[in-house]
């Protein structure tokens, strides 16, 4: 997928991640105190994975695994003690340098590869499964139908991922981030519809033999998101 504003999301995303976020980010992934508003993020966020991970088999022995927008680790840690192969794959160099260097020791030798790169990248390979966890949400609509599409040609089974529901605080705060940017501001979530990108996906020629199944939303303090799975027959 080489659409010119996918391009350019992605460049916004690599920047603020790998620059003005890491440290926070590296905060998120252990038990150090946080803030109020970032506590129930981190608290959501792992209600998320917890989430994602009941719509794939407990036992993932012989699969390979996709954890795209792997951030600093946490999902990639959980897919690989259930026996699966993960390639973690984030944008930002040095979130990936620290999720490679706090693996916990009852991971595996090989288990998992960290890389830093765009998570659809024809180079990965195949997969049995890709995991998405919030790593869609900035992108308009129709890139992130394109990026399940294009992850949809190298996935046997099945692909869980994430998005910003549309809500009235969401939208508002889109719509503000959007009036008032800074330059030090994550770039901004994308609301979607559910029933919007379900028939979106529906639609979508290349993704034509995929259903989309299960899907529940998380809200949690100061984080939304709703999880999809969409699997082959």
């Amino acid at each position: 997928m080489d659409g010119l504003t996918y391009q350019r999301r992605r460049g916004e995303i690599q920047t603020y991640f790998d620059r003005t976020a890491v440290e926070a980010w590296k905060r998120f992934a252990t038990e150090a105190p946080l803030g109020r508003i970032r506590a129930t993020v981190r608290d959501g966020r792992a209600r998320m994975r917890a989430l994602m991970l009941a719509s794939l088999p407990e036992d993932l022995s012989g699969w390979r695994v996709l954890d795209a927008g792997c951030g600093t680790g946490a999902m990639s840690i959980e897919l690989a003690r259930r026996g699966a192969s993960v390639l973690g794959i984030d944008l930002a160099p040095e979130i990936i340098r620290f999720a490679a260097e706090t693996l916990p020791d009852d991971i595996g030798t090989g288990r998992i590869e960290f890389k830093a790169g765009d998570m659809l990248s024809r180079t990965h390979g195949e997969f049995d499964a890709v995991v998405a966890m919030d790593s869609l949400i900035h992108y308009q609509m129709d890139d992130a139908v394109l990026a399940l599409a294009s992850l949809a040609r190298r996935t046997r089974h099945a692909i869980v991922f994430t998005f910003a529901p549309r809500t009235p605080m969401l939208a508002v705060m889109h719509a503000t981030g959007r009036l008032f940017p800074r330059s030090d501001r994550a770039p901004s979530i994308v609301p979607v519809r559910p029933d919007a990108i379900a028939r979106d996906i529906a639609q979508q020629p290349e993704l034509n033999g995929w259903q989309a199944r299960r899907t529940q939303r998380v809200s949690h303090g100061f984080y939304t998101s709703q999880m999809m799975e969409i699997a082959r027959p």
